[in-house]
């Protein structure tokens, strides 16, 4: 079992399942590491995924993939992963769920923009960067990513756990 069917068969299968739990299967990865066949799914859900639930996610995709025989003979290995913040963004989920966050959008016609996400529909984003909003478009968006921030500041302190001369 190889190939993109073989992700589809397990897409298809589990989709439902995980949406069950209240999380969306981003993508389904089938590596092959010697005679057994890495399966890594990757989730999401509004608020983000816990360590716990990722836990709890991976005991019941394990007992739905065991039991609907998708693997056939070939071992597995189980991975149920959530993407980091250095994730594309690429359906309008993705976009609802980071705003607040600085994101970098490219362009199909190679102009680029950096802001912050103030709102996201089905359409598109609105992004406030120099003081102003622009509406920026999915379907005008080539690539897209939310930008790591490591000193954006807070009442009372950073995000780091340090104060303002860096010591904790």
């Amino acid at each position: 079992m190889h190939g993109s069917a073989a992700r589809d068969r397990v897409a298809n299968l589990l989709t439902p399942v995980l949406a069950d739990a209240a999380v969306d299967l981003e993508a389904v990865e089938l590596i092959p590491a010697g005679r057994r066949t890495v399966v890594r799914l990757v989730v999401d859900a509004d608020g983000g995924v816990g360590l716990d639930q990722l836990a709890d996610l991976s005991r019941t995709v394990g007992k739905v993939l065991d039991a609907h025989d998708v693997m056939g003979e070939r071992s597995y290995t189980l991975e149920v992963t959530s993407r980091g913040v250095d994730r594309p963004l690429t359906a309008p989920r993705h976009w609802r769920r980071n705003t607040g966050r600085l994101v970098k959008v490219v362009h199909f016609d190679g102009s680029q923009l950096t802001g912050r996400v103030e709102a996201a529909d089905d359409t598109g984003a609105h992004l406030a960067t120099d003081g102003r909003t622009h509406r920026v478009e999915y379907a005008d968006v080539a690539k897209a990513r939310v930008e790591v921030e490591f000193s954006r500041s807070t009442a009372g302190g950073s995000d780091d756990g340090t104060d303002a001369d860096g010591e904790g």
